[in-house]
């Protein structure tokens, strides 16, 4: 599995924490380092069920400078949202863990974290 992790993220630190105590296998990605292509984001957001908005951390300043509280959610939207996600990914809910068998999961929670552990 891999998981999503921005290090001064305290529920990222959490949801490693979790992994390791179940001794579960993962490869960390610093997504701030390495973000997502659009394209990655698209999976991601399928895996989840989840629209592009759904997964935006709104409160960001560059959020704000985006103006994005005003951006319509409809999906002709979602191109929209993606791309922006994809050129400021500090605006990526974390974290987030696709796991091999498919599952994806916003791994905010422990109980999140365990829900993709086998």
């Amino acid at each position: 599995m891999e998981i999503w992790v921005n290090p001064a993220c305290s529920k990222c630190r959490s949801a490693l924490s979790v992994l390791d105590a179940a001794g579960a296998g993962y490869t960390v990605r610093r997504y701030l380092e390495d973000p997502p292509t659009m394209a990655e984001l698209t999976a991601v957001l399928k895996r989840l069920g989840l629209e592009p908005w759904d997964i935006t951390r709104t409160t960001e300043p560059v959020a704000k400078e985006l103006g994005l509280k005003t951006w319509t959610r409809t999906p002709a939207d979602r191109a929209r949202w993606i791309e922006a996600l994809a050129a400021h990914p500090k605006l990526i809910q974390r974290p987030i863990i696709t796991a091999d068998d498919g599952t994806t999961v916003v791994a905010r929670t422990e109980e999140a974290v365990r829900s993709v552990l086998p």
